[in-house]
C-alpha cells in the first residue's frame, strides 16, 4: 500500500511514539478525532492477539472544511488515517497520504487539490519529526 500512504519508523517503543505522533501532529494542526485501538478491538471480538497498533483520526478543521467545499463526497475519506503498529522490533507509523485523495477524484477542483498539497506537507513533516526523534 506504499502508493496510499506515508511511512516512517520510529526508534523509540511503541507507547512513546503513539505519544510522539500525537505531539507532532498537533505541532501541525491536527486534532485526533477519532482513535482505534486495533489490538483490544480484535482481542474482544476475535479473541486472537496481535502486536499493539491504533489508528488515529486526525484532522485539522480548515482543511477538511476546505476539502468538502471543493467536493463535498471528499468527506468519505475524511479524517486522516494515521497508524502507529508494533512489527517485531520496530515501531512503524503510516499515515494515508492526502494526494492520494486526488487520484481517486474525478477532475479534482484546485481548491482540493491545494488541500491536499497543505496537509500533505504537514502529516509528510509530522512523520519526519517522529522519525527523527
Amino acid at each position: 500500500m506504499t502508493d496510499l500512504t506515508m511511512k516512517v519508523t520510529s526508534r523509540h517503543d511503541y507507547d512513546d511514539t503513539v505519544a510522539l505522533v500525537r505531539d507532532q501532529l498537533a505541532e501541525a494542526g491536527f486534532g485526533v478525532l477519532t482513535e482505534i485501538d486495533i489490538k483490544a478491538t480484535l482481542k474482544t471480538k476475535l479473541d486472537v492477539d496481535v502486536e499493539p497498533q491504533i489508528i488515529l483520526g486526525a484532522c485539522r478543521p480548515q482543511l477538511a472544511h476546505a476539502a468538502m467545499q471543493a467536493d463535498p463526497s471528499i468527506a468519505a475519506m475524511l479524517p486522516c488515517n494515521v497508524v502507529v503498529r508494533r512489527d517485531g522490533d520496530t515501531t512503524v507509523v503510516e499515515a494515508f497520504d492526502p494526494q492520494a485523495m486526488i487520484t481517486m477524484a474525478n477532475d479534482a477542483p484546485s481548491a482540493l487539490r491545494e488541500v491536499a498539497t497543505d496537509a500533505r506537507a504537514r502529516l509528510s513533516g509530522a512523520l519526519e519529526a517522529v522519525s527523527r526523534a
